[in-house]
């Protein structure tokens, strides 16, 4: 399920981190665990566990932030007090109204060390399933473009990412490998093993633009990370796991912002 949040903030030329993904994702924890501590402790600590692996989804992700701003060294002035921001989550269709629910009338702070600014949710509009015409089995082919960077890698010896670009064939196979782990954590392996994925980057007008983004800016755990905008995903597979696709991100780091995905309306 999606949602679209319109942001409102009472102060003028606002200012947030250019590294604004964490401290979205954080304020996203905050919201939920005000509403349900029990939700937000599952998606914090556990999430969704592969079987016999120490590895879990989060399985929601959120878009980059919409709205116009000036970039001033490490900060981004915003120009305007309104902004929008998209909001996913892999939650069956029945939890819509209560997802709506913890967003409405909350307050969203977007801060760091350096700066903090602070946002009303002003509205919670959730968005039509783009792909509600088809059978949960059903094998389909769509078109999807990302609304915040995709982070594609590969684990190396220092137990660290290196990080990979779109023109890598090994992007998409690290966005399928992904993606089959997803499935594995929502069904099983044998649903995934068996599972039909195709993935293919098609490149678009403007060359593909790489971003690097830290989490967790000035802490111990600081981490930066690589990903990548201005390409579509053709992908093919049955219509349920294309929705879990849409709801949870693509790559990696999808409860930081990353991969956050839509389906392109020809």
């Amino acid at each position: 399920m999606r949602f679209n949040l319109t942001l409102v903030t009472q102060q003028n030329a606002a200012i947030i981190p250019v590294n604004y993904p964490y401290p979205v994702s954080a304020a996203i924890y905050k919201i939920i665990a005000r509403a349900d501590g029990a939700y937000a402790t599952f998606l914090h600590e556990q999430g969704y566990r592969q079987e016999g692996s120490l590895k879990s989804f989060k399985l929601f992700t959120f878009s980059d932030i919409r709205t116009p701003f000036k970039i001033t060294g490490d900060r981004l002035r915003l120009t305007t007090q309104h902004a929008e921001l998209e909001v996913c989550f892999h939650l069956p269709r029945a939890a819509e109204n209560f997802i709506k629910g913890l967003f409405m009338q909350q307050q969203l702070d977007i801060a760091d060390k350096k700066s903090k600014a602070r946002f009303d949710i002003q509205s919670v509009e959730s968005l039509p399933d783009p792909l509600q015409a088809h059978k949960p089995q059903e094998i389909i082919n769509i078109l999807l473009r990302p609304l915040s960077p995709v982070v594609a890698g590969l684990p190396n010896e220092k137990g660290n990412y290196d990080f990979l670009s779109p023109e890598d064939i090994r992007f998409t196979e690290s966005l399928v490998y992904n993606w089959r782990s997803k499935i594995i954590a929502c069904y099983d392996e044998s649903t995934a093993s068996s599972a039909l994925l195709m993935m293919e980057v098609i490149p678009a007008k403007l060359p593909f633009k790489s971003r690097l983004i830290t989490i967790k800016a000035g802490a111990p755990e600081e981490t930066k990370i690589r990903g990548w905008m201005n390409f579509g995903v053709k992908v093919m597979g049955e219509k349920r796991f294309a929705e879990l696709l849409l709801n949870a991100g693509t790559g990696i780091y999808n409860s930081q912002g990353m991969g956050c995905l839509e389906v392109v309306i020809d």
